[in-house]
């Protein structure tokens, strides 16, 4: 389930999120490139190639225009005073621009392009077939979740993407607030029109997002002599720098309203706009967007997996197809998963053993679970000191690049505890892809609203997940290819995207990392953590499990806290597929390197290796299969 954007901006919202990533498109292989007519000369093939390039992109930038949001997400200032459009009727436009960039795509001659032209072709032409089939879906989603809902994308936007460089920046932001009631009209027309269609989010889903909606009233200048409110303090400290002569008031966050000079005044006037902004337009919205959910609430049932929706057997199958890239059945993503549970349960019997643990594998959990030596306080001292770490075990990583790729990422990445705001509903980590010009860096987000969810043994693996050599890694090298295609420098595959983070968090064992055997055994729970993830996904949504029943699993089979199930559990139900991705993606990296190995011998160099995998963007593994094939084939 995503968020309706179009296909191309939804890619980049929120792109891996580890918990509010939206699936691409994706899925089957792209046919096998056709052969080129002896007729195509060199100067044609070039020729013919650089217009469908041009057209690639065209398309992208056609498609992207039509998001204001997945513009931000890009660094963009283009319409940056308007939310995206909801309404169906613009939704049907955007699926009649889908069949006119398709049209055009077909009139491209396959025999004039180069190879990797073709493989982009077919890509792309994929990609809209692919939202033109599954406009029968669109409903098919709940866009108010705990996960990455619209509720909570407003503020997260304007906090993290709407940067205020100039007067008309602050102007756009203002401008943004005013127009979040029509914004919100538009959404709550959509979830009656999913409640019309039977598709209504499980019960346990409203407590936490009005809560969450709720949050975003509290502070000033909803509440008199209070502290800012969230988007009134990230406004005023933003709109502040321009005038460096101006002070924006005390503590309480009310407006300074002296007018001892023109930036003063200045300074005022938008900060009494935003005020107005607040009170006026984001207040009423929220409040009539948390009735629509109370009246929502007394229609929800506690029935979780999708298979309760008109054809929901066939709408999840669709799903795995395209979160995983493969044809796998949803039994047997269930058995690989439970193979898997099994497997690192062994691997984590020696670490028990090693060090010197007496009792068994569930005592060993508990012990894991539940000893202080494994946590940082629950205080903002010990926060700070969790996120210095995080920042550390980064920097460290750094150093060691070199050993294993070839290619490195220009973008920074910087680490950031998860705003308050979101914090009691939000995953346990996610990363935000840089601005496309990299002047916005890329963002290891860590939640620390509770330091027991958060232990210390686990935080080497997140910080490789979803830094380096992970998601930053990828996604910043991806975004930075020349002679790509925006849509693939921009786009994504879920099984690739978070395979490639799973990978991550075993690579640096290979080069010496996790020395520390309680570290070693926080990669195997977060490994088993995934594994389980196949189990349950299946589970909830093809096999009719319950949501207590997908809790207790976790609960059984890993060390992590029950807290931590609950969270998993419930995102498994809003973004039904999104979590088989990683362990699919892994075994697959995995299983292609071990081949690459078995077949050249000494010639194998890992850092080529990687290479082969990063400098191609984001594909279906069936095309990384390729990829890394043709590879080997070049050094045999």
């Amino acid at each position: 389930m995503k968020l309706k954007l179009s296909a191309i901006a939804a890619s980049i919202l929120f792109i891996t999120a580890c918990g509010e990533a939206p699936k691409s498109a994706s899925t089957a292989a792209p046919a096998a490139p056709a052969a080129k007519t002896p007729l195509a000369t060199p100067e044609q093939i070039a020729e013919e190639s650089a217009k469908a390039s041009q057209l690639f992109d065209t398309i992208f930038e056609e498609q992207l225009a039509r998001s204001p949001m997945g513009l931000a997400y890009m660094g963009r200032k283009t319409d940056n005073d308007k939310w995206d459009n909801l309404t169906e009727s613009y939704e049907l436009e955007t699926q009649t621009l889908y069949k006119k960039h398709l049209m055009l795509l077909k009139q491209l001659d396959l025999s004039k392009l180069d190879e990797n032209t073709q493989v982009s072709y077919r890509l792309l032409r994929q990609q809209l077939e692919e939202e033109i089939e599954d406009f029968k879906w669109r409903l098919y989603d709940y866009p108010v979740n705990q996960m990455f809902g619209y509720h909570s994308s407003v503020p997260s936007l304007l906090i993290n993407q709407h940067s205020v460089d100039s007067k008309h920046d602050a102007q756009a932001y203002i401008t943004r607030l005013n127009r979040i009631p029509n914004f919100f009209d538009q959404l709550i027309h959509g979830l009656e029109q999913r409640a019309e269609a039977g598709i209504i989010a499980p019960k346990f889903v409203f407590p936490h997002v009005i809560r969450d909606s709720q949050n975003i009233l509290k502070g000033y200048p909803f509440e008199k002599d209070a502290e800012d409110s969230t988007i009134y303090a990230d406004f005023k400290a933003k709109v502040t720098k321009l005038f460096p002569n101006a002070t924006a008031g005390g503590e309480t966050g009310q407006t300074a309203r002296s007018a001892g000079n023109i930036e003063q005044q200045q300074l005022n006037a938008f900060l009494q706009a935003a005020e107005k902004a607040l009170l006026e337009s984001v207040k009423p919205a929220y409040e009539k967007l948390i009735a629509h959910l109370g009246q929502l609430e007394k229609k929800a049932d506690t029935q979780d997996g999708v298979w309760k929706f008109p054809e929901g057997e066939a709408f999840y199958n669709v799903e795995l197809k395209r979160t995983t890239t493969t044809d796998l059945t949803a039994e047997e993503i269930h058995n690989i998963g439970l193979a898997e549970v099994e497997r690192i349960h062994n691997e984590m019997r020696a670490i028990k053993e090693k060090v010197g643990f007496e009792g068994d594998l569930k005592a060993f959990m508990t012990f894991m679970r539940e000893d202080d030596q494994f946590y940082y306080p629950d205080t903002e001292e010990g926060r700070a000191k969790y996120l210095a770490e995080a920042t550390a075990l980064i920097d460290n990583m750094k150093t060691r690049l070199d050993e294993l790729f070839i290619t490195k990422p220009k973008a920074e990445l910087h680490v950031k505890a998860v705003e308050a705001f979101r914090e009691q509903s939000a995953g346990k980590a996610f990363y935000q892809q840089p601005a496309e010009d990299g002047s916005r860096p890329g963002l290891y987000y860590a939640n620390l609203y509770r330091m027991k969810d958060m232990p210390t043994y686990q935080m080497e693996a997140l910080a490789y997940h979803e830094g380096l050599p992970g998601h930053h890694m990828q996604i910043a090298i991806s975004q930075e290819l020349e002679n790509m295609p925006k849509f693939r420098r921009f786009g994504g595959y879920t099984a690739y995207i978070e395979g490639w983070g799973l990978y991550s968090e075993l690579v640096p064992k290979e080069i010496g990392l996790y020395e520390d055997p309680y570290s070693d055994f926080g990669r195997l729970a977060m490994e088993l953590w995934r594994a389980c993830r196949l189990v349950v996904d299946t589970g909830i949504h093809a096999m009719k499990w319950t949501r207590d029943e997908g809790i207790e699993y976790y609960a059984q089979n890993t060390p992590n806290p029950r807290t931590d199930a609950v969270k998993m559990v419930e995102r498994h139900v809003v973004m039904p597929s999104q979590a088989t991705a990683y362990k699919v993606g892994m075994i697959k990296i995995l299983e292609l390197r071990e081949s690459a190995k078995a077949k050249l011998g000494d010639k194998f160099d890992i850092r080529q290796f990687h290479d082969v995998v990063l400098k191609n963007g984001a594909v279906p593994l069936n095309v990384l299969e390729k990829n890394v094939d043709a590879w080997v084939a070049s050094k045999a």
